[in-house]
């Protein structure tokens, strides 16, 4: 059925598309100012950051906490996951966190093209780039609920909202499928001390439970990236330590609605379709 005053539609989709224009120019600007717009300006600057990391030692440095998961009877992981990059063809410190995902891919061994990613500001410049490299992109927001299946899999997450993490908790809420990830993201030890016992508990419950089986071990410090991989930390859940919480803690699987949050750092499926109309 055709809506009444469709040339106001048509005009609506105009303007939709004189801002998509208008972010596109924005964004050219943004990447000359970083050293140019083409995806083989993105890709070499892409491969400075990776020889920064290498050069300044960080990488090396981290490689103990990279490895620590891999200590124990868990597999390593066959696949690998990654939200929230940014928008790492202007921004360094995404471009860092990029360039530090592929040097993990290859230390343990996962494939590019079994590494998929999602960010909603990914630009196309950024998509082709990623591409180039043997990447795959998400085409939806999974809001961090992705199942393994079965599959160990590294979760790489840096910095992202507590939501994402509690939801991946969520959807994975069982010692068998717990025990088969790794996440690398924001401390849980630093979500425990920041939040009120109460707002972890009502907000972000699942993080709250799975606290006592966890495992986790921060990255190291370092002058040059502070503002990079500033709280974060390697995170994993040995099969013993979960099977060690009280049933109780594995009966309760309501999935998060987040009503009573006031500062809730994710992008919601509705929130992008209401900012899209």
């Amino acid at each position: 059925m055709a809506a009444p005053g469709g040339w106001r539609a048509a005009r609506a989709r105009r303007r939709r598309r004189g801002r998509d224009r208008d972010r596109e120019k924005e964004e050219e600007e943004e990447e000359e100012e970083e050293g140019g717009t083409g995806t083989e300006a993105v890709l070499r600057r892409l491969r400075e950051a990776r020889d920064d990391l290498l050069s300044s030692g960080f990488w090396a440095a981290s490689a103990g906490a990279v490895r620590a998961p891999l200590s124990g009877p868990a597999e390593p992981p066959a696949c690998c996951v990654c939200y929230g990059l940014g928008r790492f063809a202007a921004c360094p410190a995404a471009r860092y966190q990029l360039a530090f995902l592929l040097l993990l891919l290859e230390e343990l061994r996962v494939p590019p093209a079994r590494c998929a990613l999602f960010d909603p500001a990914f630009s196309a410049r950024e998509a082709a780039a990623l591409g180039a490299l043997g990447l795959r992109l998400l085409t939806e927001n999974e809001e961090g609920k992705h199942g393994v299946g079965g599959s160990a899999t590294l979760f790489y997450m840096v910095h992202c909202g507590k939501a994402l993490y509690n939801n991946l908790l969520w959807s994975n809420w069982s010692p068998a499928a717990l025990s088969k990830l790794v996440i690398i993201g924001n401390s849980f030890r630093g979500i425990e001390e920041r939040l009120l016992s109460r707002i972890l508990e009502r907000d972000y419950s699942y993080i709250a439970k799975v606290l006592k089986g966890t495992e986790e071990v921060a990255l190291p410090s370092h002058p040059r990236y502070l503002d990079t991989f500033n709280d974060t930390s390697v995170h994993w859940f040995p099969l013993d330590k979960l099977q060690e919480l009280s049933p109780e803690v594995w009966n309760f699987v309501e999935e998060p609605r987040y009503q009573d949050c006031e500062d809730l750092e994710i992008i919601r499926n509705q929130d992008r379709a209401a900012a899209q109309s």
